[in-house]
């Protein structure tokens, strides 16, 4: 009762007009950058951040404002990423692997509305989980060890073989080539240089905008050219309209990506990335008759709902116990600090007006990001009707634009541009492409996971094994990777 208390002093905050007009300016801001590739809401709100200065808002106003950005990008992500293959953030690549394929049959508006619905879902009950439970499971998730995120980012490697829509052998092998370009650079615990091959531009690694577009931007246009599929660029897009009865299909599964979602989200560092691929592969274990690789909706709603859902988990450590659990909550947490606010348990009885007005502002915004979204469904499906001419070049000058809004680099271009030939490659010998996308991503965190499990332990690898939840995890992990060996085995006389 005293959180619903609080909650309807935060809507007292939130509806105010000038935290309603931020609140829903920040959403389609959120939803244009999400379209966008290169620019992420990290570098939005860096952005933004000294406009919010410069106006003078209040720090609750400015809060809205940014934390709209970000979660609004969640929303705007799928669009490329159903329509074009072409995804922006890492998380977004599992929604290519169904996304795209119901783009191709002509239902591309059913997907890009269950991607609304499932994102506004998972948002929602996060938004309703965040206000109830942000502060004692703020405080279980600081717990987690380094040792523990191992066994974490372990067992999210042990489902690329079920993410890659094809061979698990080349999805394996996929995930292994993501992995050894994570490794590219300079180490930051030895400073030794690994496979930059006495390039200067390969010292500060590879960036994840260069190798996603190159994949599958890059690759797919330069696939599509080679098979001149113009007829089949015009009916791309799709007008078919999403059923109640797969609506009604997808709502199971929504509702356990939000639970695996928020729950990751919650772990600081853990990513959207990873709590997409536990519900994707959640969703393809639970419906082995499914056409998960082929176009189906349950294998787009899942990891919408919980990148979203994840978003929103994110922020739960940066308020409870100022520790970001993003990249993107990093910066609202120097937010807080640049208004002299100080995240923690104490925030909450000291600023409640910035909490609560912030958690209110969710609702409303989630709201406002579905009501923005699904009207606009019909217009983002006849995006694809353009003629493949002038579609191609567009994505093409949007990808390289993407590129060299990172870095400036022209060696960035080339690069995307090499990575763009591989996706080519690959697609042409079935290897999945998403499994690249994931292994590179995870690869650094367990990079740096294990570095600091180690120093802890002063290199002592018993330490990976020493809590019950890394245990646990382990045993999960082990489990996911013997488990389809088990069952694939011919039975015996």
């Amino acid at each position: 009762m005293d959180a619903l208390s609080l909650l309807a002093g935060g809507f007292g905050v939130a509806l105010q007009p000038v935290n309603l007009a931020l609140a829903l300016a920040g959403c389609v801001v959120g939803t244009a950058i999400g379209v966008l590739p290169g620019i992420g809401p990290m570098n939005a709100i860096a952005l933004l951040l000294p406009l919010c200065f410069a106006l003078r808002l209040p720090a609750e106003s400015a809060l809205i404002l940014l934390a709209a950005v970000y979660y609004g990008s969640g929303y705007g992500g799928r669009i490329t990423a159903i329509l074009l293959n072409m995804p922006g953030e890492p998380s977004a690549a599992i929604t290519t692997l169904d996304g795209h394929p119901l783009a191709k049959q002509g239902r591309g508006g059913a997907a890009l509305a269950v991607s609304g619905i499932g994102s506004f879902v998972g948002a929602t009950l996060s938004v309703v989980l965040m206000t109830f439970l942000s502060v004692p499971l703020a405080r279980v998730a600081v717990g987690f060890s380094p040792a523990d995120y191992v066994a974490l980012i372990a067992f999210a490697l042990s489902l690329l073989g079920a993410v890659g829509g094809g061979s698990a052998p080349k999805a394996w092998a996929a995930g292994c080539l993501g992995l050894l370009l994570a490794l590219v650079g300079v180490d930051s615990g030895t400073g030794v240089e690994r496979f930059t091959f006495g390039s200067l531009e390969l010292l500060g690694g590879i960036d994840f905008t260069v190798l996603a577009i190159g994949l599958f931007a890059i690759g797919e246009v330069l696939l599509l050219l080679e098979l001149h599929l113009r007829a089949e660029a015009a009916r791309l897009g799709g007008g078919a309209q999403l059923t109640l009865r797969e609506l009604a299909r997808c709502m199971p599964g929504m509702l356990r990506a939000t639970g695996i979602g928020f729950i990751v989200g919650v772990l600081p560092g853990a990513g959207a990335s990873v709590a997409s691929a536990m519900s994707y592969s959640t969703e393809k274990k639970l419906h082995p008759d499914g056409r998960f690789g082929e176009g189906d909706m349950r294998g787009v709603a899942a990891p919408e709902t919980a990148d979203n859902a994840a978003q929103i988990g994110n922020m739960v450590p940066m308020l409870a116990l100022g520790i970001p659990g993003s990249g993107t909550t990093a910066v609202l947490l120097g937010a807080l600090l640049m208004y002299k606010i100080t995240p923690g348990p104490l925030l909450f009885e000291q600023q409640p007006q910035v909490v609560w007005g912030l958690i209110a502002s969710m609702y409303i915004g989630n709201l406002a990001l579905l009501a923005l979204n699904l009207p606009l469904v019909g217009l983002f499906a006849r995006l694809l009707a353009v003629p493949a001419w002038a579609l191609y070049p567009a994505v093409l000058a949007l990808s390289f634009a993407g590129v060299w809004a990172v870095s400036n680099s022209p060696f960035d271009l080339l690069a995307a541009v090499a990575f763009g030939v591989v996706g080519w490659l690959f697609r042409k010998l079935e290897v999945p492409l998403v499994p690249v996308v994931l292994g590179f991503v995870l690869g650094r965190l367990l990079e740096d996971n294990l570095r600091r499990a180690l120093a802890l332990s002063d290199g002592d690898p018993v330490i990976l094994v020493s809590s019950v939840p890394s245990v646990l995890l382990w045993a999960a992990t082990i489990a996911s990777v013997v488990w389809p060996l088990l069952r694939r085995r011919p039975a015996t006389a």
